[in-house]
């Protein structure tokens, strides 16, 4: 139990120590800036409670007791407990559903990372693709339909139908 302790303390002082710039922009945000204020008061509560705590707890005076109270029976009693009793170590472990529930929230932020970074390199590819075809007061309607071949399909779609005025007019 005394060595979970002391790496939760050396986990807390380090998250505690690091280099964290809090005037960053992405601390500007009223709800970032909240959660970021708890935490820090939360590691610095924790780490007022460590140096409390460090020390293992002093022995009990059970002589002193005896003085004070009328039956020493009892307190021989709580004594010869005391010095018998071994508590169970202490153990904690990360629940199976929960640990189930947190990798799947993983799995789907990968997911929307690499969907958003494919998303990312085709609007590059857009972009230069655009930039490249930049049309201007000499570009005429082939050009454009030889560049936007899906446009000019649809263009010729709807003039062989005759819908002059479909994208202008209310029907």
């Amino acid at each position: 139990m005394m060595r979970g302790q002391a790496t939760y303390r050396r986990a807390v002082r380090t998250l505690a120590n690091r280099n964290i710039d809090w005037n960053a922009p992405v601390f500007k945000d009223a709800d970032v800036a909240s959660h970021a204020s708890q935490f820090r008061t939360w590691v610095a509560g924790a780490e007022s409670l460590a140096q409390k705590y460090d020390a293992p707890p002093s022995n009990i005076d059970f002589a002193s007791a005896r003085e004070t109270v009328r039956d020493t029976s009892l307190i021989d009693a709580l004594e010869k407990m005391y010095a018998s009793y071994t508590p169970p170590p202490e153990v904690s472990g990360w629940p199976a559903e929960d640990r189930a529930e947190k990798e799947t929230q993983i799995e789907e932020a990968k997911a929307t990372v690499a969907f958003t970074e494919e998303m990312i390199k085709e609007t590059e590819r857009e972009i230069v693709f655009m930039e490249s075809n930049r049309s201007t007061r000499d570009t005429s309607a082939e050009m454009l339909g030889e560049i936007y071949p899906d446009i000019a399909e649809e263009i010729q779609d709807e003039i062989e139908r005759r819908e002059w005025f479909k994208d202008t007019v209310n029907k």
